[in-house]
């Protein structure tokens, strides 16, 4: 237990993984059993190192995932957002942020192995087994680079994907971190057939918009189902410049 000024004069006690149970603490854990049977708060509070005053490092690290909704809302986060969290000190946000950046950089595809996207089809061979048979809704994109291969894959929204939930800002925010110049939206109907419904037009259509004043290529949004795909912009859903859906 590590002691600190607390700005009083009186030392303050910050609490670390040393002060946990050795059969408790995440990284003797992690030695003994693996990384891959930690649970997200262990693996977080091994990057945290120590907690705050009256708050264990356990405690911060579940906390700061409940603040921003799971792991993929934390790695939606940005630096200024995790320093904005008590307990969460720049040097901490960087850590947190550089090992998301390693998961990323390790799941994404090696240059030699990224898949190019030439047609609404290889979006959908790409995504169909992971996507087609999930029992929610879910909204992916696809970043991709000038050559259109693809470079990142990431999950947004997982629920229903509706005009009312789905934030443009959200949806085109990792193109602008990653700078990747063109994006393709994916999402899946669970119930099986892909046709796109006036929202899924709607939601194209704000999405293409915004992303156009972000010199950002919006080239497709692939509706996937068990029985098939749809490509909104073959269809020209979304796509046009009628304001009707």
């Amino acid at each position: 237990m590590e002691q600190r000024d607390d700005g009083g004069g009186a030392p303050a006690q910050t609490f670390t993984i040393r002060d946990m149970p050795a059969q408790e603490r995440p990284r003797e854990r992690l030695r003994l059993s693996g990384a891959g049977q930690l649970s997200n708060p262990e693996l977080i509070a091994i990057l945290l190192r120590t907690g705050m005053v009256g708050q264990n490092v356990m405690q911060l690290s579940a906390r700061m995932l409940s603040e921003f909704d799971g792991l993929a809302g934390l790695a939606r986060a940005s630096f200024a957002e995790l320093c904005g969290l008590d307990g969460v000190s720049q040097a901490k946000a960087c850590q947190v942020l550089a090992a998301l950046e390693l998961g990323r950089r390790a799941a994404g595809p090696a240059p030699a192995d990224r898949p190019a996207i030439r047609a609404p089809e290889d979006v959908y061979h790409l995504l169909r087994p992971q996507m087609a048979h999930l029992e929610q809704e879910q909204l992916r994109i696809l970043l991709l680079n000038t050559k259109h291969e693809v470079m990142l894959v990431r999950e947004i929204y997982q629920g229903t994907v509706c005009a009312a939930s789905v934030r443009v800002a959200e949806v085109l925010r990792p193109a602008i971190k990653e700078n990747c110049p063109n994006i393709i939206v994916v999402h899946n109907h669970p119930s099986g057939d892909p046709t796109p419904s006036p929202e899924d037009t709607s939601v194209t259509r704000r999405i293409r918009a915004s992303a156009e004043l972000l010199d950002i290529g919006l080239l497709d949004h692939v509706v996937i189902g068990t029985r098939g795909f749809v490509s909104m912009k073959q269809r020209g859903l979304g796509f046009d410049d009628s304001g009707s859906p």
